[in-house]
Protein backbone atom coordinates (compact mmCIF):
# COMPACT_ATOMS: atom_id res chain seq x y z
CA UNK A 1 0.00 0.00 0.00
CA UNK A 2 2.90 2.43 0.63
CA UNK A 3 4.34 2.06 -2.83
CA UNK A 4 0.81 2.77 -3.90
CA UNK A 5 0.86 5.69 -2.27
CA UNK A 6 3.83 7.01 -2.96
CA UNK A 7 2.64 7.15 -6.69
CA UNK A 8 -0.45 8.60 -5.69
CA UNK A 9 1.90 11.34 -3.97
CA UNK A 10 4.22 11.81 -6.40
CA UNK A 11 1.63 11.92 -9.75
CA UNK A 12 0.00 14.91 -7.51
CA UNK A 13 2.91 16.76 -6.43
CA UNK A 14 1.88 19.89 -8.46
CA UNK A 15 -1.80 19.88 -7.68
CA UNK A 16 -2.86 22.05 -5.13
CA UNK A 17 -6.00 22.30 -2.52
CA UNK A 18 -8.60 25.23 -4.53
CA UNK A 19 -10.43 27.53 -2.31
CA UNK A 20 -14.02 26.58 -1.84
CA UNK A 21 -16.84 28.84 -3.76
CA UNK A 22 -19.83 29.53 -1.51
CA UNK A 23 -22.96 31.59 -2.22
CA UNK A 24 -23.53 34.34 1.15
CA UNK A 25 -27.10 35.01 -0.49
CA UNK A 26 -27.74 31.48 0.29
CA UNK A 27 -26.50 31.15 3.97
CA UNK A 28 -27.44 34.46 5.10
CA UNK A 29 -31.36 34.17 6.18
CA UNK A 30 -30.08 30.68 7.90
CA UNK A 31 -27.22 32.57 9.87
CA UNK A 32 -29.48 36.31 10.46
CA UNK A 33 -31.30 35.14 13.05
CA UNK A 34 -28.76 34.33 15.16
CA UNK A 35 -26.56 37.09 14.55
CA UNK A 36 -23.78 34.81 12.60
CA UNK A 37 -24.45 36.96 9.41
CA UNK A 38 -21.07 38.53 9.22
CA UNK A 39 -18.73 35.42 8.63
CA UNK A 40 -20.50 35.87 5.07
CA UNK A 41 -17.24 38.45 4.84
CA UNK A 42 -14.85 35.90 5.21
CA UNK A 43 -12.54 34.96 2.30
CA UNK A 44 -12.53 37.02 -0.71
CA UNK A 45 -15.18 37.59 -3.90
CA UNK A 46 -15.03 35.35 -6.64
CA UNK A 47 -13.38 37.25 -10.04
CA UNK A 48 -15.66 35.28 -11.90
CA UNK A 49 -19.37 33.20 -12.17
CA UNK A 50 -22.34 34.41 -10.43
CA UNK A 51 -22.14 37.94 -8.86
CA UNK A 52 -21.90 38.01 -4.72
CA UNK A 53 -20.22 34.44 -4.48
CA UNK A 54 -17.16 34.49 -2.27
CA UNK A 55 -14.08 32.04 -2.19
CA UNK A 56 -12.92 30.98 1.28
CA UNK A 57 -10.24 28.84 2.03
CA UNK A 58 -8.06 26.78 4.58
CA UNK A 59 -5.59 29.70 5.18
CA UNK A 60 -8.94 31.75 5.84
CA UNK A 61 -9.74 29.13 8.61
CA UNK A 62 -6.73 29.39 10.10
CA UNK A 63 -6.66 33.19 10.45
CA UNK A 64 -10.03 33.42 11.86
CA UNK A 65 -9.14 30.61 14.14
CA UNK A 66 -5.58 32.54 15.31
CA UNK A 67 -7.77 35.92 15.79
CA UNK A 68 -11.13 34.42 18.01
CA UNK A 69 -8.46 32.96 20.61
CA UNK A 70 -11.10 32.25 23.73
CA UNK A 71 -13.63 34.14 23.12
CA UNK A 72 -17.09 32.29 22.41
CA UNK A 73 -18.55 34.40 20.03
CA UNK A 74 -15.65 34.04 18.06
CA UNK A 75 -15.58 30.56 18.19
CA UNK A 76 -18.96 30.06 17.03
CA UNK A 77 -17.86 32.44 14.32
CA UNK A 78 -15.52 29.87 13.58
CA UNK A 79 -17.52 27.39 13.41
CA UNK A 80 -20.08 29.01 11.09
CA UNK A 81 -17.55 29.24 8.47
CA UNK A 82 -16.09 25.53 9.30
CA UNK A 83 -19.48 24.75 8.13
CA UNK A 84 -19.48 27.53 5.07
CA UNK A 85 -15.98 25.82 3.91
CA UNK A 86 -16.93 21.80 4.35
CA UNK A 87 -20.05 23.12 2.37
CA UNK A 88 -19.56 25.21 -0.68
CA UNK A 89 -21.84 25.42 -2.96
CA UNK A 90 -22.12 21.37 -3.85
CA UNK A 91 -24.13 20.69 -0.60
CA UNK A 92 -27.24 22.45 -0.24
CA UNK A 93 -27.94 20.66 3.33
CA UNK A 94 -24.93 22.85 4.62
CA UNK A 95 -27.02 26.07 5.80
CA UNK A 96 -29.80 24.20 7.04
CA UNK A 97 -27.47 21.72 9.20
CA UNK A 98 -25.78 25.09 10.21
CA UNK A 99 -28.81 26.35 11.18
CA UNK A 100 -29.62 23.34 13.35
CA UNK A 101 -26.46 23.82 15.12
CA UNK A 102 -26.32 27.80 16.07
CA UNK A 103 -30.26 26.92 17.34
CA UNK A 104 -28.59 23.94 19.50
CA UNK A 105 -28.39 25.30 22.94
CA UNK A 106 -25.22 22.91 23.22
CA UNK A 107 -23.76 24.31 20.54
CA UNK A 108 -21.16 27.18 23.47
CA UNK A 109 -20.23 24.11 25.63
CA UNK A 110 -19.25 21.61 22.40
CA UNK A 111 -17.29 23.87 21.09
CA UNK A 112 -15.61 24.87 24.14
CA UNK A 113 -15.05 21.55 25.42
CA UNK A 114 -14.11 19.93 22.14
CA UNK A 115 -11.79 22.57 21.27
CA UNK A 116 -10.13 22.02 25.01
CA UNK A 117 -10.01 18.52 24.25
CA UNK A 118 -8.16 18.47 20.54
CA UNK A 119 -5.60 20.98 21.82
CA UNK A 120 -4.50 19.14 25.01
CA UNK A 121 -4.17 16.28 22.61
CA UNK A 122 -7.45 14.09 23.60
CA UNK A 123 -9.48 13.85 20.08
CA UNK A 124 -11.22 10.57 21.43
CA UNK A 125 -12.74 12.83 24.33
CA UNK A 126 -13.15 15.44 21.21
CA UNK A 127 -15.62 12.73 19.35
CA UNK A 128 -17.25 11.35 22.20
CA UNK A 129 -17.97 15.24 23.55
CA UNK A 130 -19.09 16.69 20.42
CA UNK A 131 -22.86 15.76 20.25
CA UNK A 132 -24.86 18.38 18.01
CA UNK A 133 -27.60 19.07 16.09
CA UNK A 134 -27.35 18.87 12.25
CA UNK A 135 -23.15 17.96 12.58
CA UNK A 136 -21.88 14.34 11.93
CA UNK A 137 -18.76 13.05 11.60
CA UNK A 138 -17.80 14.67 8.39
CA UNK A 139 -18.19 18.36 9.65
CA UNK A 140 -17.15 18.10 13.75
CA UNK A 141 -13.52 16.51 12.50
CA UNK A 142 -13.49 19.49 10.10
CA UNK A 143 -13.80 21.60 13.12
CA UNK A 144 -11.37 19.61 15.17
CA UNK A 145 -8.90 20.61 12.71
CA UNK A 146 -10.06 23.83 12.20
CA UNK A 147 -9.22 24.41 16.12
CA UNK A 148 -5.78 22.14 16.42
CA UNK A 149 -3.18 24.68 16.60
CA UNK A 150 -0.96 22.42 18.36
CA UNK A 151 3.04 22.20 17.39
CA UNK A 152 3.46 20.98 13.62
CA UNK A 153 5.23 17.67 15.70
CA UNK A 154 1.86 16.94 17.46
CA UNK A 155 -0.53 14.67 15.78
CA UNK A 156 -2.93 17.16 14.69
CA UNK A 157 -6.44 16.48 14.16
CA UNK A 158 -7.33 15.68 10.34
CA UNK A 159 -10.19 15.44 8.52
CA UNK A 160 -12.56 12.37 8.13
CA UNK A 161 -15.55 12.23 5.23
CA UNK A 162 -16.75 9.87 3.23
CA UNK A 163 -14.67 11.21 0.29
CA UNK A 164 -11.09 10.22 2.73
CA UNK A 165 -13.50 7.53 3.31
CA UNK A 166 -13.65 6.18 -0.41
CA UNK A 167 -9.95 6.30 -0.55
CA UNK A 168 -8.66 4.45 2.30
CA UNK A 169 -11.45 1.59 1.44
CA UNK A 170 -9.98 2.03 -2.29
CA UNK A 171 -6.12 1.28 -0.60
CA UNK A 172 -7.94 -1.66 1.17
CA UNK A 173 -7.23 0.22 4.54
CA UNK A 174 -10.45 -0.35 7.25
CA UNK A 175 -10.34 2.20 10.03
CA UNK A 176 -12.24 -0.96 12.81
CA UNK A 177 -9.65 -3.29 11.73
CA UNK A 178 -6.89 -0.72 12.05
CA UNK A 179 -8.08 0.19 15.88
CA UNK A 180 -8.94 -3.66 16.72
CA UNK A 181 -12.88 -2.16 17.74
CA UNK A 182 -16.03 -0.86 16.33
CA UNK A 183 -15.59 2.13 18.51
CA UNK A 184 -15.58 5.42 16.31
CA UNK A 185 -13.21 7.49 19.09
CA UNK A 186 -11.22 4.72 18.43
CA UNK A 187 -11.02 4.22 15.00
CA UNK A 188 -10.62 8.10 14.62
CA UNK A 189 -7.70 8.26 16.36
CA UNK A 190 -6.41 5.39 14.96
CA UNK A 191 -6.82 6.84 11.56
CA UNK A 192 -5.51 10.37 12.40
CA UNK A 193 -2.32 8.64 13.81
CA UNK A 194 -1.98 6.28 10.87
CA UNK A 195 -2.01 9.27 8.84
CA UNK A 196 0.43 11.00 10.31
CA UNK A 197 2.88 8.41 10.34
CA UNK A 198 2.17 7.59 6.47
CA UNK A 199 2.65 11.48 5.74
CA UNK A 200 6.24 11.05 7.53
CA UNK A 201 7.37 8.10 5.24
CA UNK A 202 6.26 10.14 2.27
CA UNK A 203 7.99 13.20 2.99
CA UNK A 204 4.63 15.41 3.00
CA UNK A 205 2.75 16.37 5.74
CA UNK A 206 -0.51 14.93 7.34
CA UNK A 207 -2.70 17.54 5.87
CA UNK A 208 -1.84 17.40 2.49
CA UNK A 209 -2.25 13.33 2.24
CA UNK A 210 -5.57 14.00 3.56
CA UNK A 211 -6.67 16.46 1.29
CA UNK A 212 -5.51 14.11 -1.65
CA UNK A 213 -7.21 11.56 -0.61
CA UNK A 214 -10.36 14.09 -0.29
CA UNK A 215 -9.35 14.88 -3.68
CA UNK A 216 -9.63 11.05 -4.99
CA UNK A 217 -12.59 10.34 -3.61
CA UNK A 218 -11.69 6.38 -3.69
CA UNK A 219 -10.49 6.89 -7.31
CA UNK A 220 -7.06 5.89 -7.66
CA UNK A 221 -6.63 5.13 -11.06
CA UNK A 222 -8.63 8.44 -12.32
CA UNK A 223 -7.47 11.37 -14.65
CA UNK A 224 -5.78 14.41 -12.57
CA UNK A 225 -7.70 17.25 -13.51
CA UNK A 226 -6.23 19.50 -10.99
CA UNK A 227 -5.00 23.28 -10.13
CA UNK A 228 -1.29 23.05 -10.29
CA UNK A 229 0.57 24.51 -7.05
CA UNK A 230 2.18 27.68 -6.70
CA UNK A 231 4.73 27.57 -3.63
Amino acid sequence: MMEQLQKLVDRYRDCRQEPVRFRPSTWRPRLERYGAAHVLDVGVECASGRSGDRLISRGDLVDLRDRVGDDPDGLRALFVAVMIWGSGTTNGRGPRYTEAALADPRLATALRTTRQAVRSGDLSGAYRQFVLNGVGQSFFTKWFAAVDDRDTECDRALILDTRVFHSLNALKWFSWQAAGTRHWPTRYTTYVSTMHGWASSLGVTANRLEWLLFHLNGHLDGPCPCVPRVD
